[in-house]
């Protein structure tokens, strides 16, 4: 490590040290960093790693996702299926490949290129549709889709003005009838404890070079909201990144009444994913909406 590297260390260390004892919900946005071509690039390295279901669930299991959600979704040959945050379009091109005409949102460059990318290698590239967009500022053509998918609680991740804007652009995307899924952490299983933890890698979602990590959790009652703050140092420069991330909960109640208010006619809640063997399927409410 250069000197200049040591310099920028020791000043990371004492702004850690000088950290703010609780930040405040959303004030730096409360998300990860999707968006920047670096961190996509690691994130879809996550996201194919099949040795665990961090950032998408391994193949075997999202098979039985989208088995249930076939079904659920009363999908067919020919339906026309909007997927909000579709990743690396894992669940999407597989339902095309099943028939279905998908459209993918999402504002992560590297999971949109490999959903093309994927698309094509699958031979359903001319049945794919895959925007780089922040689904916040998505525009969809009124009643354009048959069903909508939200999945692994990326909902939460948006304020409650945010999400419900975006549960009535989805409900106005959708046609009489349409169906929205929508995934999410079960508010009775959330840990509501504070917590920090630490860890150290060579290479991995935060870097491409030695670091340290840095983490807290913090539960805030009146919001019904955690919040985990990130502090990455990076070893080798000196530099530190941090990160806050937002987790929005809702009871069932409160999601169902804003499903409804955003023009949804009817809501059924499946806890546990219906019984699927996921491995963490305890800790999820999975949201079935749909349209008069």
């Amino acid at each position: 490590m250069t000197g200049q590297a040591s310099a920028r260390l020791a000043q990371a260390l004492w702004k850690v040290y000088r950290r703010p004892e609780r930040p405040t919900p959303w004030a730096s946005g409360g998300n990860l960093p999707w968006e920047d071509p670096d961190f996509s690039r690691r994130m879809l390295r996550e996201h194919l790693d099949e040795s665990h279901g961090a950032a998408s669930r391994v193949s075997a299991e999202r098979q039985l996702q989208v088995d249930w959600l076939w079904s659920r979704l009363d999908l067919k040959a020919g339906s026309r299926l909007l997927d909000i945050t579709c990743g690396p379009g894992l669940y999407a091109v597989e339902f095309a490949r099943r028939g279905c005409a998908v459209t993918g949102v999402d504002f992560g460059p590297a999971s949109i290129s490999f959903a093309r990318k994927l698309a094509e290698s699958q031979g359903v590239a001319a049945r794919c549709v895959f925007l780089e967009q922040d689904v916040r500022q998505m525009v969809v053509q009124e009643a354009a889709f048959d069903a909508a998918l939200f999945l692994y609680g990326q909902l939460a991740v948006l304020t409650r003005d945010e999400a419900s804007a975006l549960l009535t652009s989805a409900a106005s995307s959708l046609n009489s009838g349409g169906r929205l899924c929508v995934e999410l952490l079960d508010q009775e299983k959330v840990d509501k404890n504070d917590s920090s933890w630490w860890y150290t890698d060579d290479q991995g979602l935060w870097g491409d070079g030695p670091y340290l990590h840095l983490g807290e959790r913090f539960w805030y009652p009146d919001h019904e909201l955690s919040l985990e703050r990130y502090q990455i140092l990076h070893l080798e420069t000196g530099e530190l990144t941090e990160v806050q991330l937002c987790d929005q909960t809702y009871s069932a109640e409160t999601m169902s009444r804003m499903m409804r208010e955003a023009g949804f006619g009817s809501v059924k809640v499946y806890p546990a994913w219906d019984g699927l063997p996921l491995y963490d399927a305890g800790e999820w409410l999975v949201y079935l909406a749909q349209m008069p």
